[in-house]
């Protein structure tokens, strides 16, 4: 990937919003950028959900992923969902407005995605930006995936150009895993062909979704605080074996996959305790990294998203890559911002006419822009 910096852009004050698989609420993040470089971040935030909205939010899910009839427009709940989903994304657009101390020139809201489907042409993300730009006052660019997968790319994921960006000083080739609910890569290597870096990236399947579910079920707590259950347990080898056969680890990048994709994993493994079940979907994460084809070896990993949080989940890493695993916070970066930094990024990228996603990290033909722009009214 290679990008002039000869013609002059402004740098931008955007926040960036993610709100992203596992569906724990909402990421809102500072940054100044020219969407080529980051000259500074700034405050960053996570305002959850609320049980009722996450559970309304999940309802959705399930029937979005089933194709069940009525799930569209027509829907008799999904109105109210995205007032009520929006209304969130304006209050903490409020809350980092509010420790800037200062409007921002633009926001990149990403929405909440419901469906997931490239091979089908299908990828669903809810939200009114239109109502967002309206409380906010602020332009506001959204729609970031749709002209990806109508070109013919996998529309995910969109963060490894901003992942390049950061690793501008980085010895080459690193990796970023991004652990939300799915799991990301983004490979970054050493300039071949005349270009400044090679990229590559893709999902590399469950992150944090399954093992959420699995504690939620089993603990009433939505995720599995510290790693206590995993750390209880043990793997059971043979069902970890069963799934690691299935047809998307083998797979070359880039792919991407929906959050709902491996859900009736969950049924498989129902014989194991929470423990042992816990154990195996935190070492099927790990896993299915480590089987990953790249062009050559990582000199090291560096770990964002919810999952670098996890103790079970980091050891898991570390046993099962050959390199070296460490969280992004390490580099002085936020690891928990990333995503929604990389958003305003995206945003400002849209602005300036630049593509976002690439035939390394999409599978997209060409470089794509997207990107659609709401001004405020």
């Amino acid at each position: 990937m290679s990008e002039s910096q000869e013609t002059v852009r402004p740098f931008l004050k955007v926040i960036g919003l993610m709100s992203g698989t596992s569906l724990d609420g909402v990421d809102a993040a500072w940054l100044e950028t020219d969407g080529i470089t980051v000259r500074s971040d700034g405050p960053s935030l996570t305002l959850p959900y609320d049980p009722a909205l996450r559970r309304r939010l999940r309802a959705l899910l399930d029937r979005a992923s089933a194709h069940l009839p009525g799930v569209g427009p027509e829907d008799p709940d999904l109105q109210t969902i995205i007032h009520d989903l929006t209304m969130r994304h304006v209050m903490a657009v409020e809350a980092v407005t509010a420790q800037v101390g200062m409007k921002a020139d633009l926001i990149g809201f990403h929405g909440q995605t419901v469906l997931h489907a490239p091979d089908q042409g299908l990828t669903w993300q809810i939200g009114d930006a239109n109502l967002l730009a309206r409380c906010t006052g602020v332009d506001v660019v959204a729609d970031f995936r749709s002209a990806d997968v109508k070109a013919g790319g996998q529309g995910a994921p969109l963060v490894p150009v901003y992942h390049a960006a950061l690793a501008e000083h980085l010895a080459l080739p690193v990796a970023f895993l991004n652990i939300g609910g799915v799991a990301n890569v983004t490979w970054i290597g050493p300039s071949t062909a005349g270009r400044e870096t090679s990229i590559l990236a893709g999902d590399t399947g469950p992150g944090n979704a399954l093992l959420d579910d699995w504690a939620l079920r089993h603990t009433g707590t939505p995720c599995d605080v510290d790693g206590r259950l995993a750390l209880a347990g043990t793997v059971s080898e043979t069902h970890l074996a069963r799934f690691l056969a299935h047809s998307f680890f083998a797979q070359p990048l880039p792919k991407s996959l929906d959050r709902q994709h491996f859900h009736t994993f969950l049924e498989q493994i129902s014989d194991l305790s929470p423990e042992d079940g816990a154990a195996t979907l935190t070492a099927l994460t790990a896993e299915s990294v480590a089987a990953l084809s790249l062009p050559d070896s990582p000199r090291r990993w560096l770990i964002c998203g919810g999952g670098r949080c996890n103790p079970a989940m980091m050891a898991a890493l570390k046993r099962a890559l050959s390199a070296e695993v460490v969280p992004v916070d390490q580099f002085g970066w936020n690891g928990d911002a990333l995503e929604a930094q990389c958003f305003g990024f995206l945003a400002v990228r849209s602005r300036y006419s630049l593509p976002l996603s690439f035939p390394g990290t999409t599978g997209v033909p060409v470089p794509i822009m997207g990107g659609t722009f709401f001004p405020a009214m």
